[in-house]
């Protein structure tokens, strides 16, 4: 590779005392107040807090690409170069050379009407003196680098031709075109799944590796960070608040907010989460003295007094008064922040005995394939669920996981029509709702309600908060005494104010708007609760007090979830059982602890290998398991195995074997024909016995 751009011995970025305005109705509101960091090449930074503490501001600021209404202060060095003050031309010379950004949303980064080859060519036009065909040539070896299949034929593709994962390879591609010092990695995981976050991860890696560029990867999911960063950053309220290496900060945090998020996190063997309380103040209302005091459990007058300095030894500096003596006491989230421990333990029958509350079999849904402008007609059939098998008992958690594409959603929406399905099976409390009338229907779909991913989007904002939680009620025919009756001990039970049914939702967080969708859908004293992915939208720490709510929900009133998630860190903390789906099929199911403890379908394995663990120890010592490629179209049914094309047992097996996965459908509690069990002892218990890695499974087939 090319050598450095900049002076070895000046830092790759350098950022002094960073500040950043924007204009308000009431005058300029502080996003960063006086940030400080240094980075060298070769090294990655992690930058974490909640939403609106600043750190995607800090980032955008770094490459100068705030709106001209923010007004920005402070210094900003790349490489000894000043980048505060510079004009459109200095900065556009810079931009892809020096410095490259990965934002969050490859698609709207990309240009829809341009090639993705032509545009990686283009940036490397920009900034090298070479013809169309040399950077035609770098462009596919760029994608080749990132792991683009078949690259020069890709590589002609426009962005609504590639996947999600593929569109933010194609960004990484771009990013390292030019050898940069610096790469801003702005959230570039948050809505890709587990397997292709993997993926991309492991090209973030390969691609600092090739170029020795510096990384200043912004997450707002720890896990990632324990994996990839060398030093932490914690930002709150438009500052860094802690800052330490990242074993130091995960193993011994020493500021009352970063170990609320620490533990925030759902981890194996975490009976109850940390949630921070409240929420964080908005720019223009900073409190006086320390900005996180009204949250923390620790302050006193002294922390309101004024605003603490980042203080401490270079290697490990914290923003409170109160860090000496929580190194010193080694205080952890539990002591700091007060929760209810779990409940005890429920004695229940055995679960054969316990009455089902779900239970599907055998579930298919096909949507049409129509082709034609004027005259519409049937190409084919989309199989969104192809066999999909589930069973849910009184006062238990079913977590249903797996890709985007798998068919979770349709499943879902199946069940909750109360009708008779297009094959299979679906009984509720008992009843197949093949023979349901319409007054049956009626009276059972009280019993089933939903609690949607996003609030805001599922209920009326024109509606004051009783209203909208008694919105359930009034369809089920409830007289309006009994109504107004039943309003305020809801919303108590989701941990809100009965004073808070006359606000509307626009005057709620994040965390309080999914309480009211929770209290919403509890009014009618549901039997099973369906959780369309509750909590993804929600910071760390407000997820904490959903998922706690919920547990204690769920003691309290012996309620039956059925819980779909993409984040299986979610799914380990709260399920009972869990439901594994591959391309509109079940794939894997079974207790939480056991599949999570040692899976036994190769997919399974790939999904668990991909969880991140908030540890860098762990995390940074765990065999990966990367899926090739991305699942086939469901517009093709194929016969046999549907993972067989990603499959790495697949891969190893004689051609007996292999022709029993292409013309044999897999069935049962594990659907694989040559399943095999794999410990991951950091997601679940310790196994008692040890397993066999793919590739022995394979070479033993």
């Amino acid at each position: 590779m090319t050598a450095p751009h900049a002076d070895a011995e000046a830092p790759a970025l350098a950022v002094e005392n960073l500040r950043v305005d924007f204009e308000g109705p009431a005058g300029e509101l502080p996003a960063v107040r006086g940030v400080d960091l240094t980075l060298r090449r070769g090294e990655v930074l992690g930058l974490v807090g909640e939403s609106g503490s600043g750190k995607s501001t800090v980032a955008l600021a770094a490459m100068g690409l705030l709106p001209r209404t923010a007004r920005v202060r402070g210094s900003v060095r790349a490489g000894g170069t000043e980048l505060i003050g510079a004009g459109d031309r200095e900065l556009s010379a810079l931009r892809g050379r020096r410095m490259a950004m990965v934002f969050q949303d490859p698609l709207s980064a990309l240009t829809p009407v341009h090639r993705v080859g032509d545009q990686i060519a283009e940036a490397v036009r920009t900034h090298q003196d070479v013809g169309r065909a040399h950077a035609r040539r770098r462009a596919v070896e760029l994608l080749d680098l990132v792991g683009i299949p078949d690259p020069e034929h890709r590589s002609r593709a426009y962005p609504h031709e590639f996947s999600g994962g593929m569109r933010q390879r194609a960004m990484i591609a771009m990013a390292i075109a030019n050898d940069p010092d610096v790469i801003l990695a702005d959230e570039p995981t948050t809505a890709l799944d587990v397997t292709v976050q993997a993926q991309i991860l492991e090209v973030l890696r390969t691609a600092q590796r090739e170029t020795g560029a510096a990384l200043l990867l912004v997450s707002h999911d720890l896990g990632v960070i324990a994996g990839m960063a060398d030093r932490v950053a914690v930002m709150y309220a438009g500052r860094i608040v802690e800052s330490a290496p990242a074993a130091q900060l995960f193993g011994a945090p020493r500021m009352p907010y970063t170990m609320g998020l620490l533990g925030a996190v759902p981890r194996p063997g975490a009976q109850v989460l940390t949630p921070v309380p409240g929420a964080p103040p908005e720019p223009g209302l900073l409190p006086r003295g320390c900005a996180f005091a009204p949250r923390c459990p620790l302050a006193d007058d002294t922390c309101r007094a004024a605003e603490p300095a980042l203080t401490g030894p270079p290697e490990h500096r914290a923003a409170c008064v109160k860090a000496p003596e929580i190194a010193a006491r080694g205080l952890t989230a539990t002591d700091v922040y007060a929760v209810d421990g779990p409940a005890p333990a429920r004695t229940t029958a055995p679960r054969d005995e316990l009455p089902a509350v779900l239970r599907v079999e055998g579930l298919t849904k096909t949507f049409p394939l129509l082709k034609g402008a004027a005259f519409r007609r049937r190409a084919g059939s989309v199989h969104a669920v192809d066999g999909v098998d589930l069973d849910i008992r009184r006062g238990e958690t079913l977590g249903l996981v797996g890709e985007s594409g798998s068919g979770k959603s349709t499943t879902l929406l199946e069940i909750l029509r109360l009708a008779a399905p297009e094959a299979g099976e679906i009984e509720v409390l008992g009843r197949n709702t093949r023979d349901l009338t319409k007054r049956q229907v009626k009276e059972l779909r009280g019993s089933v309600q939903i609690v949607f991913q996003d609030p805001m989007a599922s209920i009326d904002p024109r509606l004051p908060v009783g209203e909208i939680v008694a919105e359930p009620l009034r369809a089920q025919g409830v007289g309006r005494g009994a109504v107004a009756r039943r309003i305020p001990g809801l919303l108590r039970l989701v941990g809100l104010e009965a004073a808070h049914a006359a606000r509307f939702p626009h005057e709620f967080s994040g965390g309080q708007r999914q309480r009211i969708g929770i209290a919403r859908a509890l009014a009618v004293e549901p039997r099973l609760l369906v959780l369309d992915e509750p909590v993804s939208a929600l910071d760390v720490s407000v997820q904490a007090g959903v998922l706690n709510l919920l547990r204690t929900l769920k003691d309290e009133l012996g309620l039956a979830y059925l819980f779909v998630s993409h984040d299986l860190s979610v799914v380990r903390h709260i399920a009972d059982r869990v439901s594994v789906m591959y391309l509109g099929r079940t794939v894997e199911s079974g207790p939480v602890e056991e599949v999570f403890a040692r899976p036994r379908h190769p997919y399974t394995q790939a999904l668990l290998s991909a969880v991140p663990v908030p540890d860098p120890a762990v995390e940074r010592s765990r065999e990966r398991l990367l899926l090739a490629g991305d699942p086939p179209s469901p517009v093709l049914r194929l016969d046999g195995c549907a993972f067989r094309g990603r499959c790495p047992v697949y891969a190893g097996l004689d051609e007996g074997a292999r022709a029993r996965c292409e013309g044999e459908r897999p069935v049962g509690e594990v659907a694989c024909h040559f399943p095999q069990p794999r410990p991951f002892p950091e997601l679940g218990a310790s196994p008692q016995t040890p397993g066999r890695s793919l590739g022995e499974v394979a070479g033993g087939a």
